[in-house]
């Protein structure tokens, strides 16, 4: 770590600091203005913004990106038109900030109100989605907190364009200076010593690889927002609707692959299996997916592979599910206690005890009845965007919007009260 490089990370998030301060108390409409702006600008910009993304293309390769990751690196006009239409949404949604959580007076006449207010700031580091970096720009100013953003090297190139484009427009409308900072280098060392701050940034959000996460979680000195994986799995229970369980862990597995709320597992009571797996099996072998299954499950499944214990608590983020049989639901929750990563879990029943039931056994941030995984999701879940999904208990769990970027504090309203 060189002298230069410590500095620059210093002046970075004493600079957010500040900012943050100003952010606490700055009115809605002017955040919402800078939101609308930066939409706009962004769409005139639409030239400027893809020049900069043909410089992180050309270098992709040198790389080693896949087609598929440079694909989601690519924009296009009508990629930053969606950029634009997700900063649009966060500027329609409710300002947290200054929300009463509740109020009550004493009886010595003294007032006591909690009220929402910003986190402070927030350290994001993120994978190579030049989308992410407006998206995590303008959650975290409307939520009142500053922002230092660690995009990957490869979209380096479009994430200062876009991030000097919103600077542009903060200092018009006038939302603090520095209130949305990218860290300009790609040395893997400044993480770290952002990761000591814990003085000047108030939390860390990691979005990427396992990898990059546990060395963040590991290496932090300030609360982290996180998840490592999603292990997530679909429970077809004995009296399950047939043709709904095939429907619901179709879209589960394969709406989209590689994300962390698609199934993973599957698992299937054994007084149904004869009867269900058949048609699951076609379905998920319509779609490609390679299923790796128990002994008792294989002889249902065409082609199917016989599964080890890894396959049971592996996150894939591709074609292939593990499929086991279990003789009841609470055989089904021991199994997702012992594989799963607290994430998303689906059961699929016709009976309203069974759903009970199963949501009261299942300790995970989501659990849902005869629904997909994939609706574990902020904009899904009607709160608007999100910065990412956290499967921790404290201090926010599941979907992180807004309201996930806040704490609150007490303000207390006396008249020369004195304690005795």
């Amino acid at each position: 770590m060189s002298a230069e490089l410590s500095e620059t990370c210093l002046k970075t998030a004493t600079a957010a600091k500040k900012a943050s301060r100003e952010l606490a108390s700055l009115d809605t409409t002017i955040k919402d203005q800078w939101l609308l702006e930066s939409a706009d600008a962004l769409i005139a910009a639409t030239d400027e913004i893809m020049g900069a993304n043909e410089q992180d293309l050309a270098a992709a390769p040198g790389y080693g990106l896949t087609d598929a990751s440079i694909d989601r690196l690519r924009l296009d006009a009508g990629r930053i038109e969606g950029i634009a239409t997700g900063l649009r949404e966060i500027a329609a949604l409710k300002d947290p900030i200054g929300e009463v959580l509740d109020g009550f007076t004493r009886p010595g006449g003294m007032r006591i109100e909690k009220r929402r207010v910003p986190l402070g700031v927030v350290f994001f580091i993120y994978e190579s989605r030049p989308n992410v970096t407006a998206d995590a720009a303008g959650i975290c100013v409307k939520s009142g907190n500053a922002v230092i953003l660690r995009g990957g090297k490869e979209a380096m190139h479009s994430s200062r364009a876009i991030v000097e484009i919103l600077g542009r427009v903060a200092a018009k409308v006038g939302v603090p200076e520095n209130a949305v900072q990218l860290v300009g280098t790609t040395d893997r060392a400044a993480v770290g010593e952002f990761l000591k701050m814990h003085e000047l940034i108030d939390v860390t959000i990691p979005r990427g690889g396992e990898g990059l996460i546990r060395r963040v979680a590991a290496e932090a000195t300030m609360p982290v927002i996180k998840h490592y994986d999603g292990n997530c799995h679909v429970y077809v229970d004995a009296d399950a609707d047939i043709e709904m369980a095939v429907n619901v862990i179709e879209n589960s597995k394969c709406q989209r692959l590689g994300v962390c709320n698609a199934c993973e597992s599957l698992l299937i009571h054994e007084q149904i299996l004869a009867d269900a797996m058949p048609a699951i099996a076609e379905r998920l072998a319509s779609r490609g997916i390679e299923m790796r299954a128990d002994e008792r499950a294989l002889p249902h499944i065409p082609g199917g592979v016989a599964a080890t214990e890894e396959d049971f608590g592996t996150e894939y983020l591709g074609p292939t599910i593990s499929i086991a049989v279990v003789d009841s639901l609470e055989q089904a929750a021991d199994h997702i206690a012992r594989y799963g990563s607290g994430h998303t879990e689906a059961i699929i029943t016709s009976q309203i005890a069974a759903a009970e039931k199963f949501t009261d056994l299942i300790d995970s941030a989501a659990v849902m009845v005869n629904a997909s995984t994939r609706f574990n999701d902020g904009g899904m879940f009607g709160l608007g965007a999100e910065i990412g999904i956290s499967t921790d208990k404290f201090h926010a769990r599941g979907p992180c919007g807004l309201r996930e970027l806040t704490s609150y504090k007490y303000i207390v309203r006396g008249n020369g009260h004195l304690r005795s």
